[in-house]
Formats: C-alpha cells, structure tokens, sequence
C-alpha cells in the first residue's frame, strides 16, 4: 500500500460516546418522570390524602340480644331456628306450664280466701260497734236505776241492799262498755282507714297471685326485638333454668361498624365527619357512606383480659389501636344488608375538623322492647277479677283491686 492509499483512510468513530450519550438521555428521563410523580404525590398529599385516614381493621358490628329464661322449666316448644326471621313479641320458646298452672291457682285462691277474711273481719268490727252501744245503753239505764233508788232510799221505799245492787249494776255495766270498746278497737285497727281492695293482706295476697301470673306467663318467651335467629342451644325436652342462654336474636337494621385505628391516625378524626366505606363481601362496587358516631373509652389492649404489663421484663412500644364507631345508612343497609363480624374498608374525610374529638353530648341510643309490657295489665285485671268477685258488692265502684302506684310496674 502506498503513501496516497494510506492518507486516505479515516478512523470510525467512538461506539462508546453514542452510548453514554443514550444513557444520559434515559437517565434524565428516568428522574425527570420520578420527579413529576414526587410533585404530583406532594400535590395529591397536600389536597387530598393528608385529609384523609384509612384502615382495613375493621369489622361489623351490633346487637346480638340473648334469649334467656326468666324461670326454671321444660322445653315443650321452638318457635325459630337458626336464620329464621323473627318479628318482636313473637313466641321463640314455650316452656311446660303446669307447676306454674298450680302455683297460679293456689295463689288465687288465697287471694280469694284472704277477701273474704277482711270482709267477715270488716262486718265483726261494725258488730263490735253496735256491742259497745248496747253497753253504753246498758250503763245508762243502770245509772238511772241507781239515781232514783239513791233519791228514795231516805224515805224508806227501797232497802240499803236494793241501792247497793244498783251500784253492782252500774260497775258491770261500766266494765262490759270497757270491754266491748277496747275489742271494737283491736278489730277496727285491722280494718280502719282500709277498703277491701287496698287492704294490706288483699295487697299481699294480690302481690302473689301477680308473681304466679308472671311466672305463668314466663313460660312463653317472646323475640324482644325484630331480626334473625343465631346460635341456637336449646332443644325440645331440655330442662333450662333461668339465665341460660336458649338462642340469640341479631337485628341486622341496626349494625354499626367498628373501625380499629393507629393511635397516630386519630389526631384530626372528629365526631360526624362523613366515612366512605366498602365491604369484602360485596367487593368495591358497593360503597357505604357512614358518619364517625364516637371513639371507643380504651384501646383494645386497655380491655383485654389479660393487659399487657408494660413496667415489667424488657419493654417493645407497640402502636395501638383505638376502635372508632361508624354509623351506617338505614337505606343502604336495607338495599345491602351486612352481617355481624364482616371485613370492612374505612376511609375517613377529615376536612373538617372543627368539632371536639370528645363530644360529651347526650347522644346515646336507646334501646326497649314492648314484648312484655301486656303482662303486667293481664294481670292486674285478673287479680281485680278475683277481688270483684269475692266482694259481696262491698267493694268500691272504679277499679276494684287495681295495684296502687307502689305495686305498679
């Protein structure tokens, strides 16, 4: 090769610059979209997520009302099973009613009986009363006698002894009036400032037969409230005795969510700022919108039954939870029912946070039952029966035997 051949050859360029040239391109690509998502995260923080918490520790909650006995009894008859639907005041569990049958009729038969007593004690007091005025006329007529005989006695008409048993007589008189007042006034303290139905024996009596009515009609035990039937025990022929759990009655209208927080989510959770909430049985596309009802008392460890003892043996923090009550739309609830015990995912909107994180507000709820409110009439009417009934006409117009206000219930 020679001189002009090789003055024409050029060397290729540098592979390794095209490269890194690329490289840096990518790189600067690669930063520049981290940090358009780091401002666009700082942005979403700064308007939307710093205003809100979240957590998936969170479960269904209500009331699971427990059937239970107020008497000791036989199992005849179950009205509902396991996921029936129960309406209040309908009859759940019907126990043998004979002992209570027995005890009842005993009881009103004393009760009978003890009406009649006070009426025979009420007409021997108005006996003892026209006693004492026999007596009283007794001794009127023997200080007469004894007046005209004494008038006399100087003339020589009546004797010494006549005048002296005319004195007798008077004396005699005198202690039949004493005795006939003090027994009409130990029969009238029995009876005085009384009628038949107010007695104190007739309310005694009439306390027992409402005691037996209650037990009689104790052995029939109503739903308190409307919903499903769960954990059922109770079997036919079982002897139960009172207080023993038979079964439970969920009402699911009236569940609630109880949502475990971090303690450090809970700075800026108010009472009534708005929840969005999903559930895992339905998944995302049914979303629940609930309220903050309240803030548990304790964290979960606070009451646990056995509470950590945090001044003894080595010591590890460990962030607790505080529970949050979420109130539920009735509406949704009926258009999704929920089940006690489900998963659920909070999502709290803290923008507002101008309420107290403690409201001290009277916002309980209450609850009551007009299962059992007919009893106690039923049994006042059957113990004025009774009352009427054994009267004799005695007994004063309006409601004869009704409890007086220190009975009633």
């Amino acid at each position: 090769m020679d001189s002009s051949d090789k003055a024409t050859i050029t060397t290729p360029p540098n592979g390794n610059d095209g490269n890194a040239g690329k490289r840096k391109r990518l790189l600067t690509i690669v930063l520049g979209a981290f940090a358009l998502l780091a401002l666009l995260w700082a942005a979403y923080w700064a308007f939307v997520g710093r205003f809100h918490e979240s957590t998936d520790d969170a479960y269904v909650g209500g009331n699971v009302v427990q059937i239970t006995p107020q008497i000791d009894g036989t199992v005849i008859a179950i009205g509902a099973d396991d996921t029936n639907f129960v309406k209040a005041g309908q009859t759940l569990v019907v126990l043998d009613k004979a002992d209570a049958g027995i005890a009842l009729e005993d009881a009103e038969s004393k009760l009978a009986k003890t009406v009649r007593e006070v009426r025979n004690l009420k007409a021997t007091s108005e006996q003892l009363a026209a006693t004492v005025e026999l007596r009283r006329a007794d001794l009127a007529k023997a200080q007469d006698d004894l007046a005209r005989r004494e008038k006399i006695m100087d003339s020589g008409a009546v004797s010494a002894e006549d005048v002296q048993h005319a004195r007798d007589a008077v004396k005699t008189a005198q202690a039949d009036l004493t005795a006939a007042e003090q027994q009409h006034d130990a029969t009238r303290a029995l009876v005085d400032n009384t009628t038949i139905a107010n007695h104190p024996d007739v309310q005694n009596a009439a306390a027992q037969v409402r005691n037996a009515y209650l037990n009689y009609a104790r052995t029939e035990l109503p739903a308190p409230v409307s919903g499903f039937v769960a954990k059922r025990s109770v079997q036919v022929g079982q002897r139960v005795s009172s207080g023993m759990t038979l079964m439970a009655v969920v009402p699911l209208d009236q569940v609630w969510v109880d949502a475990n927080f971090k303690e450090g989510q809970l700075a800026n959770v108010r009472v009534g700022q708005p929840v969005k909430l999903t559930a895992d049985l339905y998944g995302g596309r049914v979303e629940y919108q609930g309220t903050v009802a309240g803030f548990g008392a304790g964290t979960g460890s606070a009451f646990a039954l056995l509470p950590a003892q945090n001044a003894t043996g080595n010591w590890i923090k460990i962030v607790q939870r505080l529970p949050v009550r979420i109130k539920l739309d009735p509406k949704q609830l009926a258009d999704h029912p929920l089940q006690v015990g489900l998963s659920m995912q909070v999502e709290v909107n803290t923008h507002d946070r101008g309420g107290a994180r403690l409201s001290q507000a009277a916002t309980a709820q209450a609850y009551q039952t007009d299962a059992f409110k007919s009893v106690d009439a039923l049994a006042a009417a059957r113990i004025a029966a009774i009352i009427a009934a054994n009267s004799g006409g005695a007994a004063k117009a309006g409601r004869v035997g009704a409890p007086s206000p220190a009975h009633a219930m």
